[in-house]
């Protein structure tokens, strides 16, 4: 049968700790098959590690230090309210991850994340009306995403 699966390679030799701190925080996560693989007796040990984060299956692989994960592969995470937000971002930017734009941040294995709430989505809409515009125009100012602030600004409080 084919399947298509993401394989995300970790330059800090951290994919089976990453999966298992993903299985630990992240709904229907967890960790899968592990293997260890030497080319030689004496060889330097590669991880793969098969996952799931967040229903999707993974493959993650200690590549080597020559290999650094970046922004043009992230997660959205998908959540319900502000508790929700403030939970994942400060759970995603502790112990080394980085803060980043717009929702944007990068976990502490180096991976990039999306803290989307369900409420963005709604108000921003299609961004075919004004209320949708001045909604984007305050996501673009924020780092951690404000749900309070994006509904002042699709309801044009202070604006």
């Amino acid at each position: 049968m084919t399947s298509v699966r993401t394989h995300l390679w970790f330059g800090n030799d951290r994919a089976h700790e990453a999966a298992e701190f993903y299985a630990e925080h992240i709904p229907d996560s967890r960790v899968g098959r592990v293997i260890t693989a030497r080319t030689a007796p004496d060889s330097r040990v590669a991880d793969v590690v098969e996952f799931t984060v967040g229903g999707l299956e993974v493959i993650g692989l200690n590549a080597g230090p020559q290999i650094n994960l970046n922004e043009s592969f992230s997660f959205y995470l998908r959540v319900d309210g502000q508790e929700e937000v403030d939970h994942y971002w400060d759970l995603l930017t502790a112990d080394g991850g980085e803060p980043g734009a717009c929702g944007w941040c990068k976990d502490k294995f180096g991976v990039s994340w999306q803290v989307i709430p369900r409420e963005l989505e709604d108000l921003s809409g299609d961004y075919s009306t004004e209320a949708n515009h001045r909604v984007a125009q305050a996501m673009l100012g924020m780092g951690k995403i404000d749900v309070a602030a994006l509904q002042r600004a699709h309801d044009g409080v202070g604006s």
